[in-house]
């Protein structure tokens, strides 16, 4: 992880102050928390934070030059996507990888919301929301896909994005809380692997029937093409994991 490249100390008491000048200290701090997480996301895909490894939130704060309340934030977000898990009385630690169990769990759970999310999202559709899952495809398509995190992160970004916005609407908060309880989870089972996307021309072949299934206005096409979706990832994803 790098410090930043500004001339301005990123979390310096000159950023802080100014900041609050401009009634703009809520901003920063957001701004701050924000960078921190991407830098911590980065080191745990690319695998420079090993599992198990401790997490030092002073360490990680000098290492960023920031103060230490940014770091903790960010950490919080890590907590609820499963990539690292607090320990009573020792702090952070990097979670384990994945075993098939978990990979098994896991798209057990997928299976049980997705597919309906597809149904009920179908059922809803707007011409808008079909413009921005399209664009989501689209993305999806002109991705980089490297090894590093830095060249496939926007390939993911595409992919949680369109997979939210078809649990956005359902218009059911109770599915959009269900849906959300799972993204980081999903996106943890790639991690430490350093080989990035390795399924991409499948993935982007469901996704594109899932969205055809979509622009028909069947829900019950839109479900089977998700379900068939998520089993095919489900599938992949089980014969990759490592070994218990």
């Amino acid at each position: 992880m790098q410090k930043s490249s500004t001339g301005t100390r990123v979390g310096s008491r000159h950023d802080d102050q100014t900041g609050a000048r401009r009634g703009g200290r809520t901003v920063n701090r957001q701004v701050l928390a924000d960078h921190v997480y991407e830098e911590l996301l980065t080191a745990l895909m690319d695998g420079r934070l090993e599992p198990g490894a401790a997490v030092s939130i002073d360490g990680t704060a000098r290492e960023l030059d920031v103060s230490p309340t940014p770091v903790r934030e960010a950490l919080a977000r890590l907590e609820h996507t499963g990539m690292v898990r607090r320990v009573a009385l020792k702090g952070y630690r990097v979670a384990p990888v994945f075993t098939r169990e978990d990979f098994a769990e896991l798209m057990e759970a997928r299976l049980a919301i997705e597919p309906v999310n597809a149904r009920l999202a179908c059922a809803r559709l707007t011409p808008e929301r079909l413009a921005e899952l399209e664009q989501a495809v689209s993305d999806l398509k002109a991705a980089p896909r490297g090894p590093s995190f830095a060249e496939y992160k926007d390939y993911l970004e595409a992919d949680e994005r369109f997979h939210q916005l078809i649990a956005q609407q359902t218009g059911n908060q109770f599915m959009v809380a269900a849906y959300a309880a799972l993204g980081g989870q999903v996106q943890r089972f790639r991690l430490f692997g350093g080989v990035g996307i390795t399924d991409a021309e499948y993935a982007i072949a469901e996704h594109q029937s899932v969205l055809d299934a979509f622009s028909t206005g069947d829900p019950g096409k839109a479900e089977a093409a998700m379900e068939d979706h998520v089993q095919k990832v489900r599938a992949r994803a089980i014969a990759d994991a490592p070994a218990d």
